[in-house]
């Protein structure tokens, strides 16, 4: 199973990181978390870039799921990318 699911994640890595669909800010916020949270678990790192701000909103969208298993948050990033650029 876990074969088939990271198979699936990384296909909807590659959609995500090449659409030219402008997404809406909490819906990217929410791929971010996802994917850190799927591919880093709890080890958490500051997120690279030059505006703190956002640099603040996506450590914390990525803390508000350190409940969730790193499998579940491929689940998760998965139905986003299902949603918002497969059946946009």
């Amino acid at each position: 199973m876990a074969k088939k699911l990271d198979i699936a994640f990384k296909e909807a890595y590659r959609i995500s990181s090449t659409t030219t669909i402008k997404l809406p800010p909490d819906v990217m916020l929410q791929l971010y978390a996802y994917y850190k949270q799927a591919t880093k678990g709890r080890n958490y790192q500051q997120p690279s870039g030059d505006v703190e701000l956002r640099n603040a909103f996506k450590l914390n969208a990525w803390f508000q799921l350190s409940q969730i298993s790193e499998d579940d948050a491929k689940k998760e990033y998965i139905k986003l990318v299902n949603k918002y650029l497969i059946n946009y």
